[in-house]
């Protein structure tokens, strides 16, 4: 009996059923079907909780290990035998490993091995500062600890263990409370992530000797032949693996789907890389990190490899290592008044010597103080690396149950403190202000002064229009010229890729883009620089990389800082090849409404239709007929205004259409007419007089003036014109003609106009932009906090001019 307690009998695979007298519990399969669901539903439960504070998600699934363990629900026998039994752990472990390998994989994809060397001194002397201070104090409080609470422990390993405890930076965790606070394109955003990079790459060095002097083996030989062979087995891989990755990589072209067959190989070289790391005698998760840094991160196979592995292995599998983690930490192990505090003693020195260590070194390298601050409380985050250092300790007996509860409260408190103290002491909105400037929209007292716009766009596909529009913006050689700002917009999601994609945009503040590598960001800058040495226009391409929710402030808050006159929006809709606009995501419909009600300056809404077709048109070979719907307000007065600077491009013919209410019904409506519409409407005279007068001697301007009495007599002019290029409308016009169109639409931000050119009734291959006019400040609900990361070339920068 005392046999069979000792080693309980081996679980089953699968069971025969509820029916035939069986408990799916007791079955290996079904166990760790409810094991995954269970901690699944928890973390993500405590990740919607903890939003608010807006915490990573790390910190919820620490603390569902913790809750699901011995120091909380575990405390419940009954619930810890029937959910986590002794003999499901071999299982559970596995799985949790499993996944965590292949996580680490992800994590070495995520790391460019090009951003240390590029890392600069700075950056590495920080990193050296967060290093050696915190790993010192780690090895001071160990001899405490091991005099009182750890009795018995190997010294050399155990004091190696805790100085790669506290000087530990987790890496993807600091990238996205970064991303939280909008601080990645910041100065401190930029020395933190390259700081961090060098940071964990020693810490898996450390960590690594670590594991080897932790061995059974009680030679000194036995240790040194496991760095030895850890050595030899990065040098292999570098020398054997690399060729292999980039041997693949080349023959995946953009474009084209990632065999898969690459894939599997792949997939397999890290299942191969972590059994012989694990056979040598470091771990398993190294020949996977490894094999993640060998991966080309330029072109689409880094990506393929995310996409296949990342949804799986994160959601599912990577949450049974914080289970597995939580079965080993109990907090009630943490006894007496001595106990509570050395957990006070290593949360005070931890952080200590982190942040001081980190904040010396800066200010030793000139950092402002505050920027200094921010930097220390950004590299004491911890994270998931923490607790894989930590686990092994324990596997290895270095840690005990006691120490161990201790360490990972201390990471938890660590990370949790992160976020609220670098919003605290660096709030960097502040140094750029509400700005003050003059042109804020098109229509202005001196048309030759210089034209600022900031164009978005979603895909590579949205480029080619937006060239040609900016194209036909250039105006004449007498104006100061043309600044375009060509924001790519990217979403930022929860998974893990997304930090991928902003190390890949930011490149540790080198430009994001790279003649020499493959990627559609690379492509869409080749594009605009092309465009930029063949006109005179200064054209820069930049990236917004935030969550859905929150974009509008990232547009609005850009476009403010360098000062443009004009955004424009991609609608939300893009054309079929049979002619049908079909929605791509709903969610762009919501920024683009959000952008018109918070913008501080002109927006403009694209309706693409392939204006100039699917490449760029040259200056010489433009050709192009704009007409400009006028019906009176100052959104018409906007349009109006950016077509005649389009009607200056030597290739552009411009038709000024001009709708009035027809004579039988303007006696019916003048009652109506406020001294307001009056006062508009003498506006409209004005400028249209204006407009006249400038271009009365151009055989490209046309003028007509049409009588209507009904929205069906306007579609019937508008079919007049549908052979255009490009219809400019305001977006709310305002003028009796107006009052009369009665337009039933599901795309309100268009206006009345602009929906009635994007109906299904209306037969045109005409692009569409849709105009507001800024014309104040107006109250408004204020701008949510959001996800984001702002990525920009450090060069050209003229926010200043």
């Amino acid at each position: 009996m005392a046999a069979e307690s000792a080693c309980p009998a081996p679980m089953k695979a699968t069971s025969n059923g509820v029916f035939q007298g069986d408990n799916p519990l007791d079955f290996a399969l079904p166990l760790a079907i409810l094991q995954i669901c269970l901690v699944v539903l928890l973390t993500r439960l405590l990740a919607f909780v903890l939003r608010p504070l807006r915490q990573p998600r790390v910190i919820a699934e620490i603390v569902g290990g913790i809750l699901l363990g011995p120091s909380a629900l575990g405390r419940n026998k009954d619930f810890l035998k029937a959910v986590f039994p002794s003999r499901s752990l071999t299982v559970l472990d596995t799985l949790a490993n499993l996944g965590l390998l292949f996580f680490l994989f992800l994590v070495g994809l995520e790391m460019d091995p090009k951003s240390i060397r590029r890392a600069g001194k700075k950056a590495l002397s920080i990193a050296l500062g967060g290093i050696s201070l915190p790993f010192a104090l780690g090895i001071g409080t160990s001899f405490a600890l091991r005099a009182t609470v750890s009795k018995g422990v190997d010294q050399a390993p155990f004091l190696i263990f805790m100085g790669v405890a506290f000087s530990i930076t987790a890496f993807p965790v600091l990238a996205r409370i970064l991303a939280e606070l909008k601080l990645l394109t910041t100065d401190v955003g930029r020395m933190a992530m390259s700081a961090a990079a060098v940071n964990d790459v020693a810490a898996w060095i450390l960590l690594a000797l670590a594991i080897a002097l932790s061995g059974s083996g009680r030679s000194p030989v036995v240790s040194l032949w496991v760095l030895l062979c850890g050595c030899g087995f990065v040098i292999g891989c570098v020398f054997i693996v690399t060729p292999i990755f980039k041997w693949m990589e080349k023959r995946c072209p953009d474009g084209e789907p990632v065999k898969e067959l690459y894939v599997c190989v792949t997939l397999s070289i890290v299942l191969l890389s972590g059994f012989v790391t694990d056979s040598i005698g470091i771990h398993a998760l190294f020949g996977a990190f490894i094999t993640g840094v060998l991966v080309p991160k330029e072109g689409p196979f880094a990506g393929a490899l995310v996409e296949k592995v990342e949804d799986l292995v994160s959601g599912l599998f990577l949450p049974l290592y914080f289970v597995s983690s939580g079965l080993k930490t109990n907090i009630t192990t943490i006894q007496g008044l001595q106990s509570w505090g050395f957990l006070v003693l290593v949360i005070v020195t931890a952080c200590f010597g982190k942040i001081v260590g980190t904040v010396a070194m800066s200010l030793a390298c000139r950092i402002p103080f505050k920027e200094a601050l921010a930097l220390g409380f950004l590299m004491n985050t911890k994270g998931l690396v923490e607790l894989i250092v930590l686990n092994i300790g324990k596997d290895r007996k270095v840690l005990n149950d006691q120490t161990f509860a201790i360490m990972v409260l201390m990471a938890v408190f660590t990370t949790f403190i992160t976020t609220p103290l670098v919003m605290a002491v660096y709030k960097p909105n502040q140094k750029t202000s509400k700005v003050a400037y003059k042109h804020r929209t098109i229509k202005r007292k001196d048309p030759n002064s210089e034209l600022r716009i900031f164009a978005c766009f979603h895909t590579a596909s949205n480029v080619p229009t937006m060239i040609n529009l900016i194209e036909a913006s250039r105006g004449t050689e007498k104006k100061e010229g043309l600044c375009v700002y060509a924001m790519h917009l990217m979403e930022l999601s929860e998974r893990s890729s997304a930090i991928l994609m902003v190390h890949k945009a930011r490149k540790n503040g080198v430009p994001f883009w790279n003649k020499g590598k493959r990627s559609d960001c690379d492509q869409v800058v080749v594009a605009f620089e092309a465009f930029r040495q063949l006109s005179r226009v200064f054209i820069r391409p930049m990236t917004a990389i935030s969550a859905m929710h929150g974009m509008h402030e990232d547009i609005c808050g850009s476009a403010e800082r360098k000062r443009a006159a004009m955004i424009i929006l991609p609608f939300h809709k893009h054309q079929r090849f049979d002619g049908v606009l079909e929605t791509t995501r709903s969610e762009f419909r919501w920024v683009n409404k959000r952008v018109l009600e918070h913008a501080s300056c002109s927006v403009g809404i694209l309706v693409d239709r392939g204006l100039g077709g699917s490449t760029h048109v040259a200056a010489s070979n433009v050709s192009s007929v704009i007409t400009v719907l006028f019906f009176g307000g100052n959104d018409d007065q906007e349009a109006l205004a950016y077509g005649a600077r389009m009607a200056e491009h030597p290739g552009i013919s411009l038709n000024v259409v001009r709708f009035l209410p027809s004579p039988e019904i303007s006696g019916e409506i003048e009652a109506d007419t406020n001294d307001a519409e009056s006062t508009g409407e003498s506006a409209d005279e004005i400028f249209l007089a204006e407009v006249k007068q400038k271009f009365k001697n151009l055989e490209a301007f046309k003028y007509e003036e049409r009588w209507i009495k009904n929205t069906s007599e306007t579609v019937d002019v508008l079919g007049e014109f549908n052979k255009c290029h490009l219809f400019l409308v305001g977006r709310m016009p305002v003028s009796r003609a107006a009052a009369m169109l009665k337009v039933k639409s599901d795309c309100r931000e268009l206006g009345p106009v602009g929906s009635l050119l994007i109906s299904p009734d209306f037969s045109t291959s005409a692009s569409v932009l849709v105009v507001q006019q800024y014309v104040g400040p107006t109250p408004s609900s204020p701008l949510l906090p959001d996800k984001v990361a702002v990525i920009e070339s450090p060069e050209h920068d003229t926010e200043s001019g």
